[in-house]
């Protein structure tokens, strides 16, 4: 809306002039917020004198920046995809609510014009070990989560990590198979005999070998909670960084995993692939 007063005003004021009905509050909401515009240019100040020539506008208000520390991907009416930091919980837990990517993407999309009509505006689909960075998709409606997770149950999702491990991986490439539990302290461990726990299927390439460590491309048949880690453990290769499942390493104080590549069937099956470059440290590992 725009109006033009006849005799230099504040704009506050002139505000006041244009919307009648408006209270101060509101008018204070609108400075604040960068919605008020004086000849083209936002203004926050109330106390600006506007000349009557001035055009005064108040628009919607900006959309709010993407939340830090996430890297948006991908966004589109049904699904966001992130790249998410190491360190950052991907849902929350008994101990942290708050700080989670999860909580980080619902307050933004909440932020947004329109959002707080939506009760929950982000549905979970997968995640990542808080250690873990990379791709993770969250799911804007309940469709679109059921149709995630049946391909996720079906494991026709394409999910691709790099590792880098401990000493020197022997074959070219290779298949982990094995049952896995976790113990009282959450901590997964390969189960045996009557302990058997839940088939997981992780297949490996080498991508490059070091003088002391190897670097992994992965790809993941199941999705356990702590597949990765575990099994690379087990096999006498624990990922760097990996102090929980006996690394002897941390030369850049976090865990050597990443989720590069997630591929699916989107809106009417079409297929989606979203990838995401290892960290440049990931070399000095």
């Amino acid at each position: 809306m725009t109006a033009r007063s006849a005799l230099p005003l504040k704009l506050a004021a002139r505000l006041a002039e244009m919307f009648p009905d408006a209270s101060r509050r509101a008018i204070k909401g609108w400075l604040e917020g960068g919605r008020v515009r004086v000849g083209g240019q936002v203004v926050r100040r109330g106390d600006l004198e506007v000349a009557p020539a001035d055009r005064v506008e108040v628009g919607e208000p900006p959309p709010p920046a993407f939340p830090p520390p996430l890297k948006r991907i991908y966004e589109d009416d049904d699904i966001v995809v992130i790249d998410k930091p190491p360190g950052l919980l991907t849902i929350a837990t008994a101990h942290e609510r708050e700080r989670t990517a999860y909580h980080l993407l619902t307050d933004w999309l909440r932020a947004k014009p329109g959002g707080r009509k939506y009760k929950q505006p982000l549905f979970i689909v997968h995640r990542l070990d808080r250690e873990t960075s990379g791709l993770v998709v969250f799911a804007k409606n309940p469709p679109t989560k059921l149709r995630l997770q049946d391909q996720f149950e079906a494991r026709t999702v394409e999910r691709i990590y790099v590792a880098v491990v401990e000493g020197r991986v022997p074959a070219d490439n290779g298949t982990l198979r094995d049952e896995l539990s976790e113990d009282r302290s959450l901590r997964v461990r390969r189960t045996r005999g009557r302990d058997a726990g839940r088939v997981a299927i992780t297949h490996y390439r080498v991508v490059e070998r070091r003088d002391q460590s190897t670097v992994l491309e992965l790809r993941l048949e199941t999705g356990r909670r702590g597949q990765i880690r575990a099994q690379l453990a087990a096999l006498g290769h624990p990922i760097v960084g990996d102090r929980r499942y006996g690394a002897r390493r941390d030369p850049i104080r976090r865990l050597c995993l990443h989720a590069a590549r997630l591929g699916f069937l989107h809106a009417r099956g079409k297929p989606i692939t979203f990838r995401s470059q290892p960290p440049p440290e990931f070399r000095r590992a």
